[in-house]
Parts: C-alpha cells; structure tokens; sequence
C-alpha cells in the first residue's frame, strides 16, 4: 500500500494592519510580496474588506457597497483604500499562480454612509441593555437610504431603504446619537446573536435586517460573485455575535451550493469566554466547517507577556485550540488587538517569538500570523519594527520545513516549556522547541534514537549551544532567557534558507 504524502502545514497571514497608509497602493504592495511570503510557507492571505467604504481612508469595515471592489467613482475615490478593482484582480492572479489562497473578509452586519435621509419610526433601547424600551414610538429622519449613483445597476439592482435595517444610531431631526430601534411589520432585533448588552444585534451604522428577503436574496447572490471573481478559497465574517447566526449559515450553505470547491470559513466572535465560543460553534452545522479566532488564547499571551511570575503551563487552560483544535483559528495580534485600537491587548514584545512559537510549531490549531508583526505598523502614535527581531519569517519556514508528525510535551517547569515534533515518513526531520519567559532554560528531551550521534542547533541563531543526541535518542536543548530556540539536525534540507543559517 502506497503511503499518503504529508501534506505541507498550513498557515494564514492577515495581510494587512489597522495603520496602512492611505492612497491605494496595498494591493500592488502585497503583489510584490506575495513570491516572498509564499517562500517561507504562507499559504492563504486574508485581505482586507475589498468593498467600497465611507470614505477613500476608510478600512472597510464602515462598509458602503458590498458590489464595489474599487471600480466605482463613489464615497471620494474610484480605488479603495487599498487600491482599484484591477489591481486586486492582478493580486489574486499573483497569489493563485504562487500557491496562495484568497480569503475575503465579509462585512455582513451593517452599512455605512448613506446616501440620502429616510423618514422612520422608531423607538429609543437602553444602550446596556437592548431589550429594554426606554421611549414611545416616535419618527425620526435617519441615513438608511442607499442608491450607489456610482455604480447604477451594475451587478445589483437592489436600492436599500429603511425597512432594511433593524436599527441606526442617529436623528438628523434632533442631531441626537442613540440607539434607535427601527419599527415595522416582522421588524425586530436578531434573536440568534450574542445576549451581551440583553441583545447585542446592533453594533454601530445601519444595522442590516437579515431577516429582510430582499436582504438575503442581495448578500446570498453577492457572495456567490464574489466567490467567483476572485477565485476565493475562504471567508472571514466580521462581527458574528451581533447577526443572525441563522442567515450566516443559510449564507455558508448557499455559496458551498453554487461554487463547488472547499472553502474555509473563520467568523470574528471576539470575546473572553470559552464556553460561549463553544456553545456558538456548536450551533454551527458541520458542513459548513467554521471555525473561529481564539480570543482567550490572546487574552492568555497578553497576560503571561506582562506578569513575571505567569505559570507557562497554563499559557493554553480555558482557549478553543486545547478544547476544540479543529475549529481554532490560532494568533498574537491583529488590526483589533494592536496598539490604540478598541480592543488592544497588548503582548509585549520579548514574547511574542515565544507566542508565535507556541502557535507555528505545536500541532495544534491553524495559525494566523499579523502582517503588523511581519512587515511593521505605521501606527500614527508609535510605529513598531517587525517582532520577533524581524525573524518572525524564520519561524513561519520553521514550520513549514520541519514542524510534523506526533509532538511530544515537556511541560514540567513553570518557566520554561519544551516540546519534539517526530517528523513523517516523508518529512524526517522534525524539530525540537524551547522556550523561557524567565532565566535560560534548558529541556532533556527524546527525538528518537534514530538520531544518534546527530547535532542539532538552533535555526534561529539566537542559542549559541548546539545539542548532541545521545544513543538513547535525548539530548540538553536550551535557550537564552525570556526567548525561544528551535533546534533541527545541523545538515537538515532547508537550514540555509533561514537568515541566520548556521
């Protein structure tokens, strides 16, 4: 019988940060890196939400029409922030014929920048807790008219109106700021969505109504195009705990039904709680193969990052990639968690290579490395270097080359946590990991006696002590303090790949 091939270790990379500098060249920026990142193992690039925004500075997700790719003169621009229609396409085109996989980022939960005032009726909720009323039924003039003078009819006729949209956030009436629960026949918030805040449907805009036909029937047939035109391979849903988890599903089961090839989908369900996280993916049917962000593993690393005494043992107690590997979606920052931005958590610097280590080079989960870390932020405020000493690429080809086969844990010492992966029939090699967030550590540590007498270092270049296997198959590997060594056979395929190839 014919052995399977190994097939090579996925890994993700959100190819953009919050701090991008406007103007419209990302996409031809990232078609000049694409060679690059799919060299040291990148397999699939999330971009940015390519859609029309409220303005040519905007990110995407003050999102303005779903149908514009930057194609249209609408908002101030023609381009995106990111750039033009055509250069998205050339970069899809670049990523596919180097063996990169395009996830799209879905901002399906509401609209912004509206182009004309609509008369609604409405009523006030308290901000704390949605499911209580706290005013009679009044009118209101608010932003939910949408016509796209731009971009006509083309692709979709569909004009939007208020009776598409469950609720809003402004009076131009009274210039007052609120919550406004927008009223009318089967009018009601989504009651398949997270119960932070009683109902935490609306989030901010105009918040869509899923539940609207005209609304479904638009979404379900833009998905599909978008699929197409762009030879897509996944999908990241933004914002999943405040919209109907029930339309995303008909949504999943709609675009797998008319382009038929695998896909993978990651919703955005950031919160603090596991057993919510789970309870969420346990409603999610299991075609459709979601999987999310594991937020409590990020709230772990910032955590551990800046308490001296953190026990490393519990760095993964109570996060999705212990209980549910499958479905975990591994990081240490993105465009939400980065400096200044409405959720930072910040993971200090010194830990970060011991946090992308713990997610590149175990078994578990499907990583997702931050462009910020890999390229740098041009944050306003405080512009960062790329992390891990700009080696953060050394340890995506890391796991790339030599992070296979069973894995085996040493998580014996509070401080200092070590692990082997055994390689494959077809991908020998393996490796072996160390890391300390205190003084120099060191692991006693088994890689089989099929090793014997063989030299292992560190690939990083960052412990100057090499390892000699024994002929009981262990050998010492160690590293500086508060830092990460990953050790392979010195003569292993691929060591002068790395930028400090030793």
């Amino acid at each position: 019988m014919t052995k399977e091939s190994t097939p090579v270790n996925g890994t993700m990379l959100q190819a953009f940060e919050w701090y991008v500098p406007a103007g419209g060249q990302h996409w031809k920026h990232l078609s000049s890196r694409v060679d690059k990142y799919a060299g040291i193992g990148i397999t699939a690039m999330w971009l940015p939400p390519m859609c029309k925004a409220s303005s040519p500075e905007g990110n995407g997700y003050d999102i303005y029409d779903v149908w514009d790719l930057g194609e249209f003169d609408q908002k101030g621009s023609r381009a995106t922030k990111w750039g033009p229609r055509e250069d998205l396409d050339a970069l899809c085109r670049k990523a596919h014929s180097a063996g990169v996989d395009i996830y799209a980022d879905a901002v399906l939960n509401h609209k912004a920048a509206a182009d004309s005032l609509e008369k609604c009726m409405v009523v006030k909720n308290d901000p704390e807790d949605r499911t209580k009323v706290i005013s009679d039924p009044f009118e209101i003039n608010a932003w939910v008219g949408f016509d796209f003078p731009g971009r006509g009819d083309k692709y979709s006729a569909m004009k939007w109106h208020w009776h598409h949209f469950t609720g809003t956030d402004y009076d131009d009436n009274t210039k007052e700021t609120a919550i406004y629960q927008i009223l009318g026949d089967n009018k009601h918030w989504a009651s398949e969505v997270d119960r932070e805040k009683g109902n935490f449907d609306y989030l901010m805009f105009a918040d869509i109504d899923h539940n609207h036909p005209e609304v479904r029937e638009d979404l379900n047939k833009w998905g599909v195009w978008l699929a197409r035109q762009l030879s897509l391979r996944g999908m990241r849903f933004d914002a999943v705990k405040h919209f109907s988890e029930e339309y995303l599903i008909e949504f999943i089961q709609n675009l797998k039904e008319h382009v038929r090839r695998d896909f993978f989908f990651v919703g955005e369900f950031w919160k603090d709680s596991l057993d919510d996280m789970n309870a969420y993916l346990d409603r999610m049917p299991d075609e459709t193969c979601f999987s999310l962000f594991d937020a409590p593993l990020v709230y772990n690393f910032s955590e551990a990052s800046q308490t001296p005494e953190f026990d490393l043992r519990k760095i993964f107690d109570n996060t999705l990639v212990k209980t549910r590997p499958m479905s975990a979606v591994t990081l240490v920052m993105n465009h939400d968690t980065q400096p200044h931005q409405a959720l930072q958590q910040p993971v200090e610097g010194f830990f970060k290579p011991l946090a992308y280590a713990m997610i590149l080079l175990r078994a578990e989960g499907y990583p997702c490395v931050f462009y910020g870390d890999l390229e740098g932020t041009s944050d306003p405020e405080g512009a960062e270097p790329p992390a891990c000493g700009g080696q953060l690429p050394d340890l995506v080809l890391a796991r790339t080359l030599y992070a296979y086969g069973e894995q085996n844990d040493y998580f014996d010492d509070a401080n200092c946590l070590g692990w082997v992966r055994r390689g494959t029939w077809d991908r020998p090699d393996g490796c072996a990991v160390v890391l300390s967030n205190a003084e120099p550590g060191q692991q006693r540590m088994f890689v089989g006696e099929e090793h014997a007498g063989e030299v292992w270092t560190d690939v990083l270049g960052w412990e100057p002590n090499a390892a000699t296997v024994g002929d009981d198959g262990f050998a010492e590997f160690s590293c500086p303090g508060t830092s990460v060594a990953v050790f392979v056979r010195e003569d292993a395929p691929g060591r002068d790949r790395f930028s400090r190839s030793s």
